[in-house]
């Protein structure tokens, strides 16, 4: 899932990058408000972490922008600690929920995970096909009875495939989905992660999950389908 990171402090913006980065998001940074709404208007995003205090234009004008231009995109925003004028004002003008500075890192992922729920109806919390199951809430991947441990990024690849069961997803979606487009990645980084990934959910079980369409991409069948 693609990810809109807006935050002026680089270091804290870079640190935050790599965290979700290694759940899995494929994270863009823009550092000030009129790139944020430039980003926003390019490209989709499953959800935007939104900071208040940045150039250009703040995050209440950002957030109030997106609304008024019919953007429903989630938006955890970044709140000044103990601000509570703050936090009324980030929901009055259109956040989904907001998050106090300093924060824990492990509760603004939780936060931003149950935000991407809530945001899409078309993501269900548990994904499955055959034995296979992906819970997406406790971010846990089992087949039958065995628990099999995934990569941040590896989880983010199935879920994407899953999501789109039955239907052939494209390197090219991949890349534009699951990888940062600074990180210049590649389509034989897809076919490396996706070779990982059988490995894992095929390979020890016997099965076929993900199911390679020559020159076009790849699409998820039942075990034996």
């Amino acid at each position: 899932m693609r990810i809109l990171l807006v935050e002026d402090e680089r270091r804290l913006a870079e640190a935050l990058r790599a965290g979700l980065g290694g759940e899995g998001y494929a994270v863009d940074l823009a550092h000030d408000g009129r790139d944020a709404l430039w980003l926003a208007g390019e490209h989709s995003y499953a959800a935007i972490v939104l900071d208040i205090m940045l150039p250009g234009l703040n995050g209440y004008r950002v957030c109030r922008r997106l609304r008024e231009q019919g953007d429903c995109t989630p938006i955890l925003m970044l709140t000044a600690k103990d601000g509570e004028d703050d936090e009324i004002e980030a929901l009055d003008t259109g956040a989904d929920d907001f998050l106090p500075k300093p924060f824990s890192y492990g509760v603004l992922l939780s936060r931003l995970r149950a935000l991407i729920r809530r945001g899409g109806a078309t993501r269900p919390g548990v994904l499955k096909v055959g034995d296979l199951e992906l819970d997406q809430a406790r971010h846990t991947c089992r087949r039958g009875d065995v628990g099999i441990t995934l990569t941040g990024k590896e989880f983010a690849l199935l879920a994407y495939l899953l999501q789109r069961s039955g239907q052939v997803v494209t390197k090219a979606e991949l890349l534009d989905n699951l990888w940062d487009f600074a990180a210049g990645a590649t389509a034989n980084l897809v076919e490396v992660h996706v070779s990982a990934l059988r490995r894992k959910i095929d390979a020890p079980f016997g099965v076929e999950t993900i199911r390679t369409v020559r020159g076009a991409g790849y699409h998820v069948v039942s075990a034996g389908g």
